[in-house]
C-alpha cells in the first residue's frame, strides 16, 4: 500500500495534522492508523459491571479515536505555559498564537464557547497572594471545558468529516516497525489479529500518546532515532469534598500550582483538576492500573479531583525513567491486588495504613468505589512521598482544608512521556521523513498542545505538497 502520509495514532496529534492539511488544501493521499476502535464503537464496561474489568487486549479509556481525550475530563488549556515544553521548541508566541487558531477549530466542532478561569480578577490576586505565602507559583490558565461526554460527540463529528474528505483511517492495526532505507523512513508495518501490511509514505508520522510512549522510546533505541531520556512524573490523585474547593473552582476552574517544596526542591505541580468530578482508572500495557479523574458537563460528584505530579530528572548513567515508574506503578498495583490504592492524608501523616471501615466514616466518599484502602507509601518512593506530602501542605495555605486527615490520595498517577525526541522546528527527526508529534514525542503534556503540534505538521507537510 502506497501513500503520502501515513499516521501511527489518531489522538489529537495526528487528527490535527490531517485536519490542517485538508484546511490548507491538501490533495496528499493520508492514512491513520489506529490500534482501537473509531470513536463511535469505545465503551468503557464499568458504567455496567461498577468496576474496571481489565479490557483486552487495550483499556478503551486510553486506545481509539482521538485517544485518552475522548474519555478524559475534555478540557483544553489556552496559555502556552501549560501543556509541556513545545514552546522552547517553536518559540512563545507562535505557540499561543497557534493555540488560539486550534481553539478556534475546536468551536467550529461543538466545544463550549464558555472559558474558564476570566474575570474575578480580586479573587485572583487573592488566591495568588495566599499561594505566594505558601511558596507556590499560580499559573494564569484560561481553560475552555469540553467535558467527558461532550468530548466524545465532538470527536466523533471531526471523525466523519476526515472520512468525508477522504482521510483513510485504519482501526484495530499497530505498527510493528518502521521501513527504513539507511538514515531515510519509507514507511511502516503495522498488522492486526489475522493480516499484516507494509504501508510506504513519502512522510511517516508518530503520534502515539502517553499510551505509546514506552513503544517509541525502544523505537527510538532499535533504529538511533536521535532522543534522550526527559522528565518522568509520579504522583497521587487527590480528592477532597466540594466545599474545601469551593472558591477556586468557581474563580479559576482548575488551580495550575507550581512548587519546589524543600529539602530535595524537585518540581511539584497540580494537574487535571475535575471539579464535581470522578476519579478513574485506566488500563495501559502488562496490566498496569494507573489513575486519572474525570469531569462530566452534567453529571457531578460531590467531591473535587486533582492530581499532584513529582516531576524527576535523572543522570547519567541511568536511562530507563518510563521503565522506572512503572515499577513503582507495578508494586502500588501489587498492594492493592490489581486495583488502585487509596489512603488518607491523616493515616499517612500517623504512619498508618487505611482501612476501609474508615473511608465509611469520612466526610469524603471516594468516587472510585473499587479503589482498595491501604497503604500507598509502602510503593511510593521516599524522595516522592516527601515532596507530594510537603507540597499538600503547602497546598493547604491556599486552600484552608485541603490538608485535612480525610484527604483522599489515589496511586499511582503516573505520566508516560519522558522520552524527548530531537527535532527541529519543522518537527524532522534525524531519520530523513520521520516524524514525532504529541505526548509520546515528550514535548507535549494534554490536549491543546498535542493538538497545536498537529496543527503546525499538517501546515509543513500542506506547504510540501
Amino acid at each position: 500500500m502506497e501513500k503520502d502520509v501515513v499516521i501511527i495514532g489518531a489522538g489529537p496529534a495526528g487528527i490535527f495534522t490531517a485536519l490542517e492539511m485538508l484546511k490548507k488544501g491538501s490533495k496528499s493521499n493520508i492514512i491513520i492508523v489506529e490500534k482501537g476502535k473509531a470513536v463511535e464503537d469505545r465503551r468503557c464496561p464499568k458504567g455496567k459491571t461498577g468496576q474496571c474489568v481489565s479490557c483486552k487486549p487495550y483499556c478503551h479509556i486510553t486506545t481509539g479515536f482521538s485517544g485518552a481525550g475522548a474519555f478524559s475530563d475534555g478540557k483544553l488549556s489556552l496559555s502556552y505555559e501549560v501543556g509541556g515544553d513545545l514552546p522552547n521548541l517553536i518559540g512563545a508566541e507562535k505557540a499561543q498564537e497557534t493555540i488560539h487558531y486550534t481553539d478556534r477549530i475546536y468551536l467550529e466542532f461543538g466545544a463550549d464557547t464558555h472559558i474558564e478561569g476570566l474575570g474575578n480578577t480580586e479573587e485572583v490576586k487573592e488566591i495568588r497572594k495566599r499561594a505566594i505565602q505558601a511558596g507556590l507559583k499560580l499559573v494564569d490558565c484560561p481553560i475552555r471545558h469540553l467535558g467527558t461526554e461532550k468530548a466524545q460527540t465532538l470527536y466523533y463529528d471531526i471523525e466523519q468529516y476526515l472520512l468525508e474528505k477522504g482521510v483513510e483511517l485504519l482501526f484495530g492495526y499497530e505498527c510493528t516497525d518502521l521501513i527504513l532505507d539507511g538514515e531515510t523512513c519509507r514507511g511502516v508495518r503495522v498488522r492486526n489479529a489475522g493480516n499484516e501490511l507494509e504501508i510506504l509514505a513519502k512522510h511517516t508520522i508518530i503520534a502515539t500518546g502517553r499510551r505509546g510512549a514506552d513503544w517509541l522510546e525502544s523505537l527510538c533505541a532499535e533504529h538511533n532515532i536521535a532522543h534522550q531520556p526527559g522528565t518522568v512524573d509520579i504522583g497521587v490523585r487527590v480528592e477532597v469534598r466540594n466545599e474545601v474547593m469551593e472558591t477556586v473552582n468557581r474563580v479559576l476552574y482548575e488551580s495550575k500550582l507550581v512548587g519546589y517544596p524543600r529539602p530535595f526542591k524537585n518540581k511539584v505541580r497540580t494537574f487535571c483538576q475535575n471539579p464535581g468530578g470522578f476519579v478513574s482508572q485506566e488500563n495501559y500495557d502488562n496490566d498496569l492500573a494507573v489513575v486519572n479523574g474525570h469531569s462530566y458537563k452534567e453529571l457531578k460528584s460531590d467531591n473535587t479531583n486533582l492530581a499532584i505530579l513529582c516531576s524527576h530528572n535523572f543522570s547519567y548513567p541511568f536511562n530507563q525513567p518510563i521503565a522506572y515508574a512503572q515499577k513503582v506503578g507495578e508494586l502500588t498495583n501489587m498492594l492493592g491486588a490489581g486495583h488502585i490504592l487509596v489512603q488518607r492524608f491523616g493515616d499517612i501523616l500517623d504512619g498508618k495504613r487505611t482501612w476501609p471501615k474508615e473511608l465509611a466514616f469520612s466526610n469524603v466518599r471516594p468516587s472510585l468505589p473499587d479503589a482498595v484502602a491501604g497503604d500507598i507509601t509502602a510503593a511510593m518512593p521516599y524522595r516522592s512521598m516527601i515532596n507530594i506530602i510537603n507540597f499538600i501542605q503547602a497546598m493547604d495555605q491556599v486552600v484552608p482544608g485541603f490538608a485535612s486527615t480525610e484527604t483522599l490520595l489515589y496511586s499511582p498517577e503516573l505520566k508516560f512521556y519522558s522520552n524527548r525526541v530531537k527535532m527541529d522546528g519543522d518537527f524532522n527527526t534525524n531519520i530523513a521523513g520521520l516524524h514525532c508529534l504529541g505526548d509520546s514525542s515528550g514535548w507535549t503534556r494534554g490536549l491543546m498542545m498535542a493538538s497545536v503540534m498537529g496543527v503546525l505538521m499538517g501546515r509543513k507537510l500542506a506547504g510540501d505538497d
